[in-house]
């Protein structure tokens, strides 16, 4: 669907009564947030709010709210998407079959980036950053923030749009020691699209120009955060989500969307950092006040009739969520040409997308043992390769458990049927051998269970081969040490255990070694793995809350452990359980709580 800006989106929504105008005034400061929350707990309509106190201009949310609506609005679109994007992974299978990819190519060509030749939309009039909808989502909030910018810079001494990157990187607008009006906030890290551009400005004598837009036609802003192949600029794949070339316009030597609501321009300080956040999270925490790259405002530009965009992010499943599924939409079929060997790749919302990444590859060439009619591999070896190139390469990197099995002889094996995944890793896996552990590197910044801020671990945990044993839903007679009560079954073969306060890391491990020791080896043939927790009820109530408080509360070494573990030649293991210490410890960052 071709939507020429924002508003015409919400003009469409509402057709279809998928849009509710709420026409009191309502307070940016932690209501509009309230209000955004329940209504997307409840699967209900994008939010249009006419009068946001404190600001001249409307707002809108939850536009993505669902995922019936994000389809809907890239309706026309997604089929052709999927091609382009499938040609990009395997462009041979394409040059054999030109014909039927003729009009694919054509669309390609035709969503190239567009020079606006007059006074675009987007000059309509300047304002100030305080005029700006000054939205805060959760109570300890270090000042409001645009949570979904589009945010342009070039490499020095370019003026090509195609060299451009758009990423989307929070933005705080007020609070800690910004000047008001003056100056800005932006959160990245140096090894992301902006960053590279950052270390080159480092380098150049140049000033560094940024330009952040917000709202304009809904491609704009998906555009900015789904990862592209290479060659593929971010304004060409919003030409081709939207069926509209995306237009842009230089003005005092900055690079704007034509479309967009508002384009905030400026200059990042070289050498200066402030204090950003805190900020409530989609891990589900805060992630907390540290020194980042500030940006001296040059001006404020907004549209006429121009609507603020904005949504809020927490504990999944929430609207960004719905990103991360029509990412899978256009961008499975590729999956293959980027990671040979892996047939399927799912980051799960639930646990904070990043913390846990569970994987399906494939043992194509390593020996086989004869199970039943069938020749399997003997043990994971193709996959753990596979297992690290994911870990070495984009998003995909950022995993901190990383759990994959083979699927060469289980075609049914889907990393999206979470309790079937689970299952059939359990069932297979040898934590004598099967655990594999990066110590002392970088993680998420916005996981704080490591070692230290952006610093923990990460583990690879690999099934291959037959049935090991027999999973058993029935919770077994155990004697546990003081402090440790109510175990729980989450799904067949996991346990979980309340366990004493943890108060620190001696005392923390001297109550493993104690559950260790009351727990008998025999117990992995029928309960494989045990987590500890603050709360057993809460942990085992359903899937999600064991996949969000397990992997985003523990750091691979520092919080896996087992039953008669042992260390051989550099590798651990254990002969019996495994046991992951999922509690809440000192140095994570606060639950979000409203």
């Amino acid at each position: 669907m071709a939507y020429k800006s924002l508003l015409a989106c919400i003009k469409d929504l509402e057709h279809i009564g998928q849009l509710r105008r709420i026409t009191k005034e309502v307070d940016p400061n932690l209501e509009m947030a309230d209000i955004h929350l329940e209504t997307f707990a409840r699967k209900g309509p994008a939010l249009f709010f006419e009068n946001v106190k404190g600001s001249p201009f409307p707002a809108v949310s939850n536009i993505y709210g669902t995922k019936e609506r994000t389809e809907y609005i890239f309706r026309k679109e997604i089929p052709k998407l999927k091609k382009i994007m499938a040609i990009k992974g395997n462009p041979m299978a394409a040059l054999k079959h030109p014909f039927q990819n003729v009009n694919v190519l054509f669309t390609a060509l035709k969503a190239l980036p567009k020079k606006s030749m007059f006074k675009p939309p987007i000059l309509h009039a300047e304002t100030s950053i305080d005029q700006l909808p000054q939205i805060v989502s959760w109570p300890e909030d270090g000042g409001a923030f645009i949570t979904l910018p589009q945010v342009l810079t070039l490499p020095p001494g370019s003026h090509n749009p195609m060299h451009a990157n758009i990423g989307m990187y929070r933005i705080q607008l007020s609070g800690n020691d910004y000047i008001p009006n003056k100056e800005i906030g932006l959160h990245y890290q140096l090894h992301r699209g902006i960053g590279v551009h950052h270390s080159l400005y480092n380098e150049s004598e140049e000033r560094f120009k940024v330009s952040i837009f917000v709202g304009g036609p809904p491609s704009h802003t998906f555009s900015a955060i789904m990862p592209l192949p290479e060659g593929l600029s971010e304004m060409t794949f919003a030409g081709m989500l939207n069926s509209r070339r995306f237009r842009y316009y230089w003005q005092d030597g900055f690079l704007m969307s034509s479309d967009a609501d508002f384009v905030i321009t400026g200059y990042i300080k070289k050498n200066q950092l402030k204090k950003e956040g805190p900020f409530g999270d989609h891990i589900g925490y805060y992630s907390l006040a540290h020194d980042f790259p500030v940006m001296e405002v040059a001006k404020v530009y907004h549209r006429k009739n121009a609507i603020w965009h904005f949504t809020v992010v927490g504990r999944p499943p929430q609207e960004d969520s719905y990103f991360g599924h029509l990412i899978h939409v256009l961008a499975g079929d590729i999956l293959g040409a980027e990671f040979p060997g892996i047939r399927e790749v799912h980051a799960v919302d639930e646990a904070g997308v990043h913390p846990l990444l569970l994987a399906i590859g494939s043992e194509r060439y390593m020996p086989f043992e004869r199970i039943g009619r069938t020749y399997q591999a003997e043990r994971p070896e193709e996959i753990l390769t596979q297992a690290q190139h994911l870990l070495g390469k984009g998003q995909t990197s950022l995993a901190k458990f990383l759990l994959i099995a083979d699927g060469t002889h289980a075609p049914k094996l889907s990393a999206h049927d979470i309790n079937g995944f689970f299952t059939h890793l359990l069932e297979r896996i040898d934590w004598r051998r099967d655990l594999h552990f990066l110590t002392n590197t970088t993680i998420d910044t916005l996981d704080y269970s490591g070692s230290g801020w952006n610093m923990g671990s990460k583990v690879i945990m690999a099934c291959a081969g037959a049935v090991k044993r027999k999973l058993s839903a029935t919770l077994p007679l155990i004697s546990l040490p003081a402090g440790f009560s109510n175990p729980q079954m989450a799904i067949p073969g996991i346990i979980i255990i309340s366990a004493p306060e943890y108060i620190d890391i001696a005392q923390g491990k001297r109550d493993i070694l104690a559950l260790a020791l009351s727990l008998p080896s025999e117990l992995v043939t029928s309960h494989p793995l045990i987590v500890v927790a603050d709360k057993s009820d809460f942990v085992s109530q359903n899937m999600a809350n064991f996949l969000w408080a397990t992997f985003t509360r523990a750091d691979p070494a520092q919080d896996i452990h087992g039953v008669d573990s042992f260390t051989e030649n550099k590798h651990w293991g254990c002969n019996g359980p495994l046991i992951i210490d999922a509690r809440t410890k000192p140095h994570h960052a606060p639950e979000l709580i409203r």
